[in-house]
């Protein structure tokens, strides 16, 4: 396992069309709101790269949580190719905050096919534990 530390900036936070930015609240009030957004990130460090995500959020009063599947195109390790991280957290009163990200098998392409890996995405900061064929 190689282990990387790759900082990114996020370029575009793009929330769905749609009442509040594409948040959907319960109809009868009883739940907290969810949404969708489009991310844009660029990576430096390690990771070389541009990157476009799809997240789900929810937030609540006493917790939130998001899901995201994120393409990512550059280079690692000198390799050029693509890849898709898979990554969430989830957190509120009385819990303890949970994050987690994986690479989806089999989603490496060019230099980085067979890439495999897990980490976490967390204030503007990929960590990721990783293995190249």
């Amino acid at each position: 396992m190689t282990h990387l530390e790759s900082p990114f900036t996020i370029d575009l936070w793009e929330p769905a069309e749609g009442p509040e930015g594409g948040a959907l609240a319960d109809p009868e009030g009883r739940g907290p709101a969810t949404g969708r957004a489009q991310v844009r990130k660029t990576y430096s460090g390690p990771l070389v790269g541009t990157s476009v995500a799809e997240l789900l959020t929810t937030q609540g009063e006493s917790g939130a949580a998001y899901l995201a599947q994120e393409r990512v195109v550059g280079e690692l390790d000198g390799r050029a190719g693509s890849f898709v991280l898979q990554h969430g957290a989830s957190g509120g009163d009385g819990q303890e905050m949970r994050q987690w990200a994986f690479v989806v098998a089999g989603s490496g392409t060019g230099g980085l096919t067979g890439l495999s890996g897990t980490g976490v995405i967390a204030h503007e900061l990929l960590t990721l534990d990783y293995e190249l064929p």
